[in-house]
């Protein structure tokens, strides 16, 4: 079946509070996708955003973000009283002020959490019931703030960082109220993101998320498990994830993520790989896995490298985990991010899982390897694979049109037909997408709206100014769905 959708994270909806939110907005973007004549609605990882505000460098893979629950429709449930004076600043923009929207949103949410805790009480311990991991989020996140914020492997309590059951205990019964609002947050998250999933459902729409394959650091996650990371005795990581050098990074690429323990997971038929699965298999109607290649072969970093150079690749789980994950979730919908270097063992795993790959149009053209050398040109896509005019980290097309060569862009036209303007060539670009063979579509919103560099939403291997973009009130306007419902008649993907 031919589907197609949109790709925007949720933090880039207009509307009040200095950042999109699971409101109204959302619900209205959804009618949107619905009216453009498609079927997917692509969003980001969901948890509470790490460091840079990335939401690939996350505190949690099972938490969701607070910032994005939206503060109208607690006040609509009668969960917060909004008093004279309250306001959301600062107001929409098109980037989010992260540090006021932060100030402004955390006040509004422990008010929610003073007036409203009590008489939610059973439901919030039900949620904690439903969900292991809610407890030691909530407590690693107390500890981390009453420590100034300072990574969980530098906390001045030895006893606490290895997670002696008398220090968690004690530390339990000093952080009690900030415990319970975190709590709180994570309930009122996942009560707001299953309403709209509900909504979403009902109209057709279903949602793609969008699971790293690496957790951070600094994240409840190598705190709670440490089995399940090449952690040492003092819990720091002996490994680190990244990538070699090659013809883009001199040094390669230092991510720094805690590699995993897969010897000792296979012994433990993969049980934390299997829950982070299920949880993300509830949220989500399809699942982005990111980086899928690690599964075949990992990049492994001594720890305390300065550059990648000194990395070496290293078997992966491979088929193993992945017989263990359709056994125990028969109905995941995995798409995987095969970008990157494949070499034969990728590509057998790829093939074994039969997940759709990716193929993103503006890397069909430039470097030296069009046509049958590039697997990301158009005319070499086939069906089982998800096309995307760009990414997230990707520039817009706009930007890219505009900053590329006169040879790169050459052969764009060669192989779309000829254009004037940037303006033209997204438009052909879109077409290229949609008219392609491939199964599932995916524009970014920014090349729907004709957006140029200053909207791109990450650039990766920079720090600060990312993942702040958001659209403007009424840009999704009837006209554009009508455009877009267009072109999705045209290329037979109309539901």
């Amino acid at each position: 079946m031919r589907k197609s959708g949109i790709l925007m994270h949720i933090s880039s909806l207009p509307g009040p509070g200095g950042i999109g939110s699971l409101g109204r907005e959302a619900y209205e973007f959804a009618d949107f996708i619905r009216a453009s004549g498609m079927s997917i609605w692509q969003v980001l990882p969901m948890g509470p955003t790490g460091y840079g505000e990335s939401p690939y460098q996350s505190t949690s893979v099972f938490a969701g973000n607070p910032m994005l629950i939206s503060i109208e429709k607690l006040a609509e449930d009668g969960l917060v009283t909004l008093e004279e004076g309250d306001v959301f600043v600062p107001s929409q923009d098109e980037k989010v002020a992260f540090d006021a929207m932060r100030q402004c949103k955390e006040r509004l949410l422990r008010r929610a959490f003073e007036q409203s805790e009590a008489k939610l009480a059973q439901e919030i311990a039900a949620f904690v019931r439903d969900n292991h991991w809610a407890e030691d989020f909530a407590l690693f996140t107390a500890i981390k703030r009453s420590f100034n914020n300072v990574m969980w492997t530098q906390w001045p309590d030895n006893d606490i960082v290895l997670r002696k059951p008398e220090a968690v205990a004690k530390y339990r019964a000093a952080l009690d109220v900030e415990v319970r609002y975190h709590l709180f947050c994570q309930y009122i998250f996942f009560q707001q993101w299953f309403a709209l999933k509900k909504y979403c459902n009902e109209k057709g729409v279903e949602l793609f998320g969008d699971m790293p394959i690496y957790c951070a650091e600094d994240s409840a996650d190598t705190w709670t498990n440490p089995d399940v990371f090449q952690l040492d005795e003092n819990r720091i990581s002996t490994s680190v994830a990244g990538v070699p050098p090659d013809c883009f990074s001199e040094d390669g690429q230092l991510w720094g993520n805690p590699l995993y323990d897969w010897n000792r997971l296979y012994f433990n038929h993969y049980g934390w790989w299997v829950d982070r699965m299920r949880a993300m298999s509830r949220m989500y109607d399809l699942v982005r896995v990111d980086h899928f290649i690690g599964f075949a072969n990992y990049y492994s970093i001594p720890y305390g490298s300065k550059t990648a150079k000194t990395g070496e690749w290293i078997v992966g789980p491979g088929k193993k985990l992945f017989r263990q994950l359709k056994k125990e979730i028969p109905g995941l919908n995995v798409i995987a991010e095969d970008l990157g270097v494949q070499n034969q063992r990728v590509r057998d795993l790829l093939a074994f899982v039969g997940y759709p790959g990716m193929k993103v149009a503006t890397f069909g053209f430039g470097g030296g390897d069009d046509g049958d050398d590039n697997q990301h040109f158009p005319g070499n896509w086939t069906e089982n694979f998800v096309a995307y005019t760009g990414t997230h980290d990707n520039d817009t097309t706009i930007g890219w049109l505009k900053t590329m060569d006169e040879e790169t862009i050459q052969a764009a036209k060669d192989y779309l037909g000829d254009f004037e303007t940037a303006e033209e060539g997204v438009e052909l670009f879109m077409k290229c997408v949609l008219d392609g063979p491939c199964n599932t579509a995916m524009l970014p919103m920014q090349d729907i709206l004709h957006l140029g560099g200053e909207a791109r939403m990450n650039l990766p291997g920079s720090t600060g100014g990312n993942w702040a973009w958001r659209m403007k009130p009424g840009a999704n306007s009837e006209k554009v769905a009508k455009h877009l419902h267009a072109m999705n008649v045209a290329a037979k993907r109309v539901q």
